[in-house]
């Protein structure tokens, strides 16, 4: 284990001076499993990946069978290929009507920097906003439209002409104007600690975006594919954007992304110029085999139906935990947010000490992210708050 230790730290590139270092052997449902047989439990879903649980029988077997037929074949958009088209039909069941055609990258940051080409191509306009504690990726224009200023400092010069709003203040959305070429919005903010926007905001937001003929962009990317009860959060608030972005657990475990518009829109980026975007791997066969097969599973065993009742049991069984300010959920998007920074890194430390893995969130420093795979039981989940109260009960709040 040491050995395999060092030679992560020395040849795998680090994003953080302390990685957790739990070497992984496999990993099944909601568990992940060392070489030395130790479980833990995954309270985080790879970052909202495995809404399906890890693993998950229908994924790997259709893997296997399309890995079998064949992987890539051509860059994407050239060729007809079944599990490409089968999984975009399959979506936009689950999309506003007008919103019917999807274009296949790699990744949430991909999928950002598709959309905002997108709006900017079909706007004719430079200027952008995003929102203060947005988290929308790494690469250099989901960069550009990220909330925090110490994660963006070290790398400008950015994109210009971006405007920060303030989430949930409608007064912030007279920034808005007819330069404005698209609003990207977390109807959920993630990485700003699992705060949810209020419906009266996103109506007011859809409203100022239709006046000023700027393009509105939603982030989907934790939120989506199950987690908050319906596949996507804007079914929950009936706000239709105008383009979606998502990625995570849209592969069930394999990595996959895309943003979602209409068929006019996107034909944007056929011509002036032709291949206004291209991917080599985006949409990669056994990839939305892979997702196709989750979609599925999430359907036919009706994981989303049941989230209120698992959320409402996490939230019960947590609440009054000493050193808790508050619980905020939706879904199972849950942060318990405590007194101190202090006191949330002693819980999270407890926690996978005792075989539980979780972690805060990178805007939210207080608050400890609860998110594991929709697939978690009632009785998984007593077990989990059991852990946490414990955790929390040998540290001197």
């Amino acid at each position: 284990m040491e050995r395999m230790k060092k030679q992560f730290l020395r040849h795998v590139a680090q994003t953080s001076p302390m990685p957790m270092s739990i070497e992984v052997a496999r990993a099944e449902d909601i568990y992940v499993y060392t070489p030395e047989g130790k479980r833990y439990i995954d309270l985080i879903s790879g970052v909202s990946v495995s809404n399906v649980g890890h693993c998950n029988p229908d994924v790997v077997e259709a893997v296997s069978r399309q890995a079998g037929s064949y992987m890539h074949i051509m860059v994407y958009g050239e060729m007809i290929q079944s599990p490409e088209v089968d999984f975009a039909m399959a979506i936009s069941r689950h999309t506003p009507p007008a919103l019917d055609c999807l274009y296949y990258v790699n990744s949430g940051s991909e999928a950002i920097e598709g959309a905002l080409k997108l709006a900017k191509r079909h706007t004719g306009r430079t200027e952008l906003a995003s929102f203060k504690n947005a988290y929308h990726g790494s690469t250099h224009g989901a960069l550009s439209m990220m909330g925090s200023e110490y994660f963006k400092s070290s790398f400008r010069p950015l994109l210009p002409d971006v405007r920060e709003l303030t989430f949930n203040d409608t007064a912030s959305l007279e920034l808005i104007t007819e330069r404005t070429a698209a609003v990207l919005i977390e109807p959920i903010q993630g990485e700003g600690g699992y705060y949810a926007s209020t419906p009266g905001f996103l109506k007011a937001l859809r409203k100022k975006c239709d006046q000023t003929g700027s393009l509105l962009i939603f982030d989907e990317i934790q939120s989506g594919f199950g987690r908050t009860g319906t596949l996507f959060a804007w079914e929950r608030y009936g706000v239709a954007p105008d383009i979606i972005c998502m990625a995570k657990a849209m592969g069930g475990g394999m990595p996959l992304g895309g943003f979602m518009a209409s068929y006019e829109l996107m034909q944007c980026l056929t011509f002036d110029p032709v291949l206004g975007h291209i991917t080599t791997f985006g949409g990669h066969p056994v990839c939305c085999a892979a997702g196709l097969a989750a979609l599925q599973y999430i359907e036919r065993h009706g994981l989303m139906s049941a989230i209120p009742a698992k959320e409402q049991l996490f939230c019960r069984l947590l609440s009054g935990l000493p050193g808790l300010k508050e619980i905020r959920s939706t879904g199972l998007m849950i942060a318990l947010d405590f007194l101190s920074e202090t006191l949330r890194e002693k819980v999270v430390a407890a926690c996978v000490e005792r075989g539980l893995i979780t972690e805060s969130f990178l805007f939210c420093p207080t608050a400890m992210r609860v998110a594991p795979p929709l697939t978690v039981t009632e009785q998984q989940i007593e077990e989990i708050c059991s852990i946490i109260k414990s955790a929390v009960a040998d540290i001197e709040v």
